[in-house]
């Protein structure tokens, strides 16, 4: 069973310095799951499990770097907040480029930790949220017809139905009936309402799913399609 709390994963090269760390965090409330070795960690990741990374950048065989890379490369966007005890700018930009939280200074001061894992606690639930609503929103376009993709797109656009009913080469009645059954499909009650859901789902990357590259023919004029 996915766990619902977020969980710190905690991995460093150095055993006694991810042991003091997991007692900070677990003294201040916080799940933590230890590894020693990025690879042990992407072993035994499982990214619907909410919570964040806190690495260190240095470490054998697979550095932070890499194992961010890794992570998004399996399409995981873990919120990641590094440790180092090198300052380097340039690793630092690129971390922060691919999404990282914050870059702290070994030894880590606790207040700056605790900050810093509960900022990516809220980065990490807000992602699963919209990814969440995401999902929501995909699954109810997935139920439209292609007919009901089509008098959507005119809806968005402001048509009418006795204007949608004219582009669509059918009947007026026939697209009051659409129309019903695609505000139902979609959860809605009013076209205004549908617009509103339209437009969340392009700003969440759903845009052509949604409709917006959807074409229409106009077909031979019908009263029962």
């Amino acid at each position: 069973m996915v766990e619902s709390y977020p969980v710190v994963f905690l991995l460093d090269d150095q055993a006694p310095v991810v042991a003091a760390l997991a007692r900070l965090l677990k003294a201040d409330g916080f799940t933590v799951r230890t590894f020693t070795s990025a690879v042990e960690f992407l072993a035994a990741h499982d990214s619907a499990i909410p919570g964040c990374l806190v690495t260190d950048v240095r470490m054998p065989r697979i550095d932070g770097l890499e194992l961010q890379h890794a992570l998004l490369q399996r399409g995981v966007r873990r919120p990641i907040v590094f440790m180092t005890a090198e300052g380097d700018i340039p690793t630092a930009v690129r971390a922060m480029k691919a999404g990282a939280v914050t870059f702290l200074s070994k030894p880590v001061d606790r207040l700056e930790l605790i900050a810093a894992v509960r900022e990516a606690f809220a980065r990490d639930a807000a992602a699963r949220s919209e990814e969440q609503e995401r999902q929501e929103i995909s699954d109810r376009l997935a139920t439209l017809t292609p007919r009901e993709h089509q008098v959507l797109e005119l809806v968005r656009m402001g048509l009418m139905n006795k204007q949608i009913a004219f582009e669509l080469g059918t009947s007026e009645k026939t697209i009051k009936a659409h129309r019903t059954h695609l505000l139902a499909k979609m959860k809605v009650s009013t076209a205004t309402a549908l617009v509103t859901l339209l437009s969340r789902a392009e700003s969440l990357g759903l845009g052509r799913q949604a409709g917006s590259s959807r074409g229409y023919e106009r077909g031979p004029r019908v009263t029962d399609a």
